[in-house]
C-alpha cells in the first residue's frame, strides 16, 4: 500500500557551488537510516569521479528516506540533491518541478552569493515553501547574523527561523529534518484520476537500459502498465518500478505525489525528453503538463583526436556519453590542419568542459578543442532568408550577408567592494552595458548586459582572477542583437588554417588578431625559411608577426679568399630560401594548436 499524501514531502537542496548541499544530504541520509556507517562515503549522491573531485554536482540526484518525526508517524521524504551551476540550470527547474518546498543552503561564511539567487527564484516560480538553512557555522569566519540579514535583504524570505546547522559535523539536521515535516506542505494529487507523470531526468544503466527518474502528478504507475511519451508519442511497457534508497529498492507501484524511476526497455537516452509528459497508453490524460521545453546548445566547439586513428573511438566514445547526456550535440567535421573531428554543441562552457575531460579519463582519449564559439544568425542579403552559423570556417562571403546577429545574456555579478572598478572595466572592455548597481552589505550586485561571444573565451577565469575567487557570476539569454561582426582568419606562411579562424568584433578584431599572432610566433618551430604570421579580416591583413628563420652558417667552409666568394654562397642560399618558401609546408605541432586555443588573457 503506498504512503497517504499527507505523510509524504518531497523537496530539494538549492544552494550556490560549494556550500554544502551534498554533505548536508549524506548527513540526512545517514540520520534517517538510509545507509549504515560502513556503506556510507562523502558525497554519496554523486557518483561520478569527476563530481567529487571538483565537489560540484552535475546529475540531478534523488534519494527516498523514512522518518519518524517528533509527532510518533512516519514520513516519507523525497530529496533531490540539485546541481548549482548555471550550465544545469534546466535540471534544476524540472526537479524543482518535482518538488512541493526547499531547502535554502547558504554558508554562514560566503553568505548569499548569486547561484543561490538564480535557483531561489526559480523555487519561489514554483510556489514553494522554502526553509533557509545556515550552512558551516562552526567555521571561525562564521557570521550567522549578518547572512540572515542578506537572506531577508536580498532574497526577501524572513530569516529569522532559519536552522542553524553544521553538515560536516551532525550539528542541527535533527532541527532540519523536523523542518522538513512541519513546514514543508505535503503534495496534491488524485490517485483515481489517469496517469500523468513528469519525465525529471533520465540516464543509461548498461545492465537496464535507460532508467527514468519520475514524479507521479496523478494517478498510479505500475509494473506491466504501457505507458506513452507524449512529446515523442511512443508507446513503452514499463519492467520495473523502484526507488533509491540510496540503493536501488523495486517497488510495485509509484502511486500520485511519489517520486521514484522506471525503466521500460528504451535504448536511446534521446528518446527520454526531460520535463515530457509520461500518461496511460490506454486512458491518456486529456492535457500535458506544463514546462516542457528542448534544452538547446548554446556553446559550440571542435573535438579531433589528436592521432587521427582514434577517430572511431572517439566517435564511439561520444556515442556512449550521449546515452548519459543527451543534452549535447555532436556531428562529424573535416579540418585541413587538424584531420576529421567532431562539431559538438554543449549547454556552457563547464559543461564542455566536463565532457572534455570524461572523454579525456573514462574514455582515454587524447583531444584537440578548437576555440569555442556561440550560434550566430546570418541575414542573407537580397532576402534570401536567415542561416545559423556554428562553425566560423563556414561564414558565407562577405557580399551575401545582409546583418549578423549574435546571442547576449543578462549576467547577475556579486562581488566584494574592492574589486568592483577592475571588474566594471573587465565587464566595460567585453562590451558590456550596465544595467543596475546596487550594494549589499560589503558586496557590490552588478546587472551587466553582455554579448555571450565575449564571455565563452575566458570571462568566468579572468573574473575569478581579479576578484581572487571572490565573484559569483549567473547569467540567462536574452535573446539577439545585431552586431559589427567580422570573420577573422589567421594565415601561416600565406595559407589560411581553419581550425583557428574565429567571429569577433570589428573593434576587438585588431587586439585579438595580434595577440593571436604574437603567441602562435611563440609557438610554431623555426623552420629554414621566414615564416609570415598573419591576422586577416577579408582580404586585409590587420596584424603580422614573422618567425625568423634558423641560420645554417654555409660560409664556415670558406678559409681566406676574395669576399665574394661568401657573398655567392649566401646568395646561392637566399635563392634556395625563396624556393623552399614557396613550396615547403610549416608544421605546425599539436602543443602550439592547444595553446593557440587556450585563450589567455588578449588585451
Amino acid at each position: 500500500m503506498s504512503t497517504p499524501l499527507d505523510r509524504i514531502r518531497n523537496f530539494s537542496i538549492i544552494a550556490h557551488i560549494d556550500h554544502g548541499k551534498s554533505t548536508l544530504a549524506d548527513r540526512l541520509i545517514q540520520t534517517t537510516g538510509g545507509l549504515t556507517e560502513r556503506e556510507m562515503s562523502a558525497q554519496v549522491l554523486d557518483n561520478m569521479d569527476i563530481e567529487k573531485e571538483r565537489g560540484i554536482t552535475i546529475k540531478a540526484q534523488t534519494v527516498r528516506l523514512n522518518y519518524t518525526a517528533k509527532d510518533g508517524l512516519e514520513y516519507q521524504l523525497s530529496l533531490m540533491d540539485t546541481p548549482g551551476h548555471v550550465d544545469f540550470a534546466y535540471e534544476v527547474s524540472r526537479s524543482l518541478a518535482a518538488c512541493e518546498g526547499a531547502l535554502l543552503v547558504v554558508d554562514a561564511a560566503q553568505g548569499v552569493e548569486a547561484q543561490t539567487l538564480a535557483n531561489v527564484y526559480q523555487s519561489i516560480e514554483h510556489d514553494h515553501e522554502i526553509v533557509p538553512v545556515i550552512n558551516k557555522i562552526d567555521l571561525p569566519a562564521a557570521e550567522v547574523d549578518k547572512v540572515k540579514a542578506e537572506i531577508e535583504d536580498i532574497i526577501g524570505i524572513p530569516a529569522d527561523d532559519a536552522i542553524l546547522t553544521s553538515a560536516k559535523s551532525g550539528i542541527g539536521i535533527a532541527e532540519v529534518l523536523e523542518a522538513i515535516v512541519t513546514r514543508i506542505p505535503p503534495p496534491k494529487g488524485d490517485r483515481d484520476a489517469p496517469l500523468k507523470a513528469m519525465l525529471v531526468d533520465s540516464w543509461y544503466d548498461p545492465y537496464l537500459g535507460v532508467v527514468i527518474l519520475v514524479r507521479v502528478v496523478e494517478g498510479v504507475l505500475k509494473k506491466g502498465q504501457q505507458i506513452k511519451f507524449m512529446q515523442h508519442g511512443t508507446l513503452h511497457l514499463v519492467d520495473r518500478v523502484a526507488c533509491m534508497r540510496p540503493k536501488l529498492e523495486q517497488l510495485t507501484e509509484l502511486a500520485a505525489g511519489e517520486i521514484g524511476i522506471i525503466t521500460a526497455q528504451i535504448k536511446e537516452v534521446s528518446q527520454t525528453a526531460v520535463g515530457d509528459t509520461i500518461t496511460d497508453a490506454k486512458k491518456p490524460t486529456a492535457e500535458a503538463l506544463p514546462g516542457f521545453k528542448e534544452v538547446q546548445p548554446v556553446v559550440f566547439c571542435g573535438l579531433f583526436p589528436v592521432d587521427a586513428a582514434d577517430f572511431e573511438k572517439l566517435r564511439d566514445s561520444l556515442y556512449k556519453l550521449r546515452l548519459n547526456d543527451a543534452s549535447f550535440s555532436f556531428e562529424a567535421e573535416s579540418s585541413a590542419a587538424l584531420g576529421f573531428g567532431f562539431r559538438c554543441g554543449f549547454l556552457g562552457l563547464l559543461h564542455l568542459e566536463i565532457i572534455q575531460e570524461r572523454l579525456t579519463r573514462e574514455y582515454d582519449l587524447d583531444l584537440i578543442t578548437t576555440a569555442p564559439s556561440v550560434v550566430y544568425k546570418i541575414q542573407l542579403a537580397h532576402d534570401k532568408g536567415e542561416i545559423e552559423l556554428h562553425n566560423p570556417a563556414d561564414m558565407p562571403d562577405v557580399m551575401q550577408i545582409a546583418s549578423i546577429e549574435e546571442p547576449w545574456i543578462e549576467a547577475v555579478i556579486y562581488v566584494p567592494d574592492e574589486y568592483l572598478g577592475s571588474l566594471l572595466k573587465l565587464c566595460q572592455d567585453r562590451r558590456g552595458i550596465q544595467k543596475n548597481l546596487t550594494y549589499v552589505g560589503g558586496r557590490a550586485q552588478i546587472t551587466y548586459e553582455l554579448p555571450l561571444n565575449e564571455v565563452v573565451f575566458d570571462f568566468y577565469d579572468r573574473l575569478k582572477s581579479i576578484s581572487r575567487g571572490y565573484a559569483s557570476f549567473d547569467y540567462h539569454q536574452i535573446g539577439y542583437r545585431e552586431g559589427d561582426l567580422v570573420k577573422m582568419s589567421i594565415m601561416v606562411n600565406a595559407e589560411p588554417v581553419d581550425a583557428l579562424s574565429m567571429i569577433v568584433h570589428r573593434g576587438t578584431a585588431e587586439a585579438r588578431g595580434r595577440g593571436m599572432c604574437e603567441r602562435l610566433k611563440d609557438l610554431i618551430p623555426r623552420h629554414l625559411f621566414k615564416i609570415p604570421v598573419q591576422a586577416a579580416i577579408g582580404g586585409k591583413v590587420i596584424a603580422r608577426e614573422t618567425i625568423a628563420a634558423m641560420r645554417k652558417d654555409v660560409t664556415a667552409k670558406c678559409y681566406g679568399g676574395d669576399a665574394t666568394r661568401k657573398k655567392k654562397l649566401l646568395e646561392k642560399q637566399k635563392e634556395g630560401k625563396k624556393r623552399m618558401r614557396e613550396y615547403g609546408s610549416v608544421q605546425i605541432p599539436q602543443e602550439a594548436f592547444i595553446a593557440a586555443l587556450r585563450m589567455g588573457d588578449e588585451g
